[in-house]
């Protein structure tokens, strides 16, 4: 962070989620400290310690900013007057951009919140840390459901039609296999997720 300008508290919050994302991504979870943390913001860990009591609860915020993030983006686009058709285009569009925007905290979903789920008890179990999201995408499937656009189908199909393609990209990205980086493919791809979802 660059010297001689204040930062608020909710500035100084997010560039510790930043850093953490990246070390708990790269190193894994149970290899990266607060100390750690610290060291890599410049900070004492007691000072860490005054914006997350716990690693544990660095962790589920994480996750709570993420799918605040993104369920925001995914509302905007549910607002917008658009052909069904339209917004999942420009869904898959949006959440590779945020993939290259903020690639720490997809990374961070992939490779710590969805391998480590035995650190997200209490408070995050299952869907709750990522509500956001899976409310607008409930809104979104049943809308398009309701105007005869989708199939009827239940949530976690649908759910994982949409979702398991755009994460599958993002994780061949970080492992250096795809030759263009995923918002290049975002057509293509939603043609094939449009295909599946929609009705006849």
């Amino acid at each position: 962070m660059s010297k001689g300008r204040k930062y608020s508290k909710e500035e100084r919050k997010l560039e510790i989620v930043k850093v953490a994302c990246k070390l708990f991504a790269k190193r894994g979870y149970y290899n990266t400290t607060i100390p750690d943390i610290a060291e890599a913001m410049g900070m004492s860990v007691g000072n860490i310690y005054n914006y997350f009591k716990s690693k544990e609860e660095l962790a589920k915020y994480i996750m709570r900013y993420s799918s605040r993030l993104l369920g925001n983006e995914i509302r905007k686009i549910n607002e917008e007057d658009l052909s069904t058709k339209e917004k999942v285009y420009k869904i898959v569009k949006r959440f590779f951009e945020i993939a290259e925007e903020q690639p720490e905290l997809i990374e961070y979903f992939l490779r710590v919140f969805l391998s480590n789920r035995e650190i997200f008890n209490e408070g995050c179990e299952g869907f709750l840390c990522v509500s956001e999201v899976i409310t607008e995408l409930m809104l979104f499937f049943e809308e398009g459901a309701k105007i005869g656009d989708f199939r009827q189908q239940e949530f976690f199909p649908a759910f994982t039609t949409l979702m398991g393609p755009l994460g599958g990209m993002v994780f061949l990205k970080g492992e250096g296999v795809l030759p263009k980086s995923p918002v290049e493919y975002s057509d293509e791809l939603a043609k094939n997720i449009w295909n599946a979802l929609k009705n006849g």
